[in-house]
């Protein structure tokens, strides 16, 4: 967090007055600040990081109603705003609507169109690509760059590096979004599929899903082993046919429902038949309801947008309801 607060600090410098993304304080996400994790050895440190518009654009999100139910994916069009009311206060800025093309490209940075778009679309892979270069370039002036050393990691849709002092390595991936209004909801980079398109930014919950899990850990005892039990049950079950999030979500249903002091160091049998039984039952009614879309006990101080609240919560085990062979495996696995 200390590494990423000061990237942020000269992200600031270097990007003022740019007409790149504006980057806000990056938030952790994920099991390294859910505070578990499903191997300690290969822990990833995932932040993302929100952009805003630069001055001159506005961000608009529009959701790809093509794509299935249970995925929401959008697209984050950009558009050039007037500024010409605002010139005196930018005497560098000229608008990039009313300006003639040969005076902007004469006296004036391209706009974002010009520069991390696909049309009027920000791009995933060139956003990247743009991630990498503002690290590499900024990295000399921090000072960790004393004491550790850094290393690029290839990456299509976000920023992964290693930073080592021969004795630790920490792996960091930096992941980038756009915010829906005010909510903890947010389009990211973070793909769900291997081919996703470059323009495509799937919907994301891990802002959501972390600020839950401090929420739960204020509530909890001491000794409260909520956090054991998912990690315990997600080691259990590596390499079988279950995914880390599917065990999670069973954890965040249980959470909503099981008191915390129901999960103390005295309890910890029970839970973990708790996990267990929750997982045969969902696998026997082939139906895992997604923990923050349409749920409504997820606590009020997470932010929630109106369509999300009020939405029918997707089914995690569709892919079990279609295909018979996918239930019989995974019957067989459990």
């Amino acid at each position: 967090t200390d590494l990423m607060d000061n990237f942020t600090i000269y992200f600031g410098h270097i990007l003022s007055n740019s007409f790149y993304p504006v980057l806000q304080r990056a938030i952790g996400v994920d099991s390294a600040f859910e505070g578990w994790s499903p191997r300690e050895e290969d822990i990833v440190y995932r932040m993302l990081v929100p952009m805003t518009p630069p001055q001159g654009h506005s961000f608009h999100l529009e959701l790809d109603t093509a794509g299935q139910r249970h995925v929401r994916n959008f697209s984050v069009r950009v558009q050039l705003e007037c500024t010409c009311t605002r010139e005196q206060q930018h005497e560098n800025m000229l608008c990039f609507l009313h300006h003639p093309e040969e005076e902007l490209r004469r006296n004036q940075d391209p706009s974002l169109l010009d520069t991390l778009c696909t049309g009027s679309y920000l791009d995933v892979q060139k956003t990247a690509r743009w991630f990498y270069q503002l690290v590499r370039a900024i990295w000399p002036a921090l000072p960790q760059s004393h004491n550790w050393h850094l290393v690029l990691l290839p990456s299509r849709r976000s920023c992964q590096f290693k930073v080592t002092n021969g004795r630790k390595s920490f792996w960091i991936e930096l992941l980038f979004g756009v915010r829906q209004g005010d909510s903890d909801i947010f389009v990211s980079s973070q793909p769900r599929e291997a081919r996703t398109p470059s323009t495509v930014w799937p919907e994301s919950y891990a802002v959501a899903e972390v600020k839950f899990f401090k929420y739960i850990s204020r509530q909890a005892p001491p000794d409260s082993l909520h956090l054991r039990c998912l990690e315990v049950f997600i080691r259990l079950q590596l390499g079988l046919g279950f995914s880390n999030y599917t065990v999670k979500t069973i954890v965040m249903h249980l959470l909503n429902i099981v008191p915390v002091s129901r999960w103390r160091r005295r309890y910890i049998l029970r839970r973990l038949g708790d996990i267990s039984d929750n997982l045969r039952s969902s696998l026997e009614e082939k139906q895992l309801k997604h923990f923050i879309i349409g749920n409504k006990r997820v606590p009020q101080e997470i932010g929630l947008t109106l369509d999300i609240a009020s939405a029918e919560p997707p089914n995690l085990f569709h892919h079990l309801a279609q295909h018979a062979a996918a239930h019989s495996q995974a019957m067989s696995d459990y």
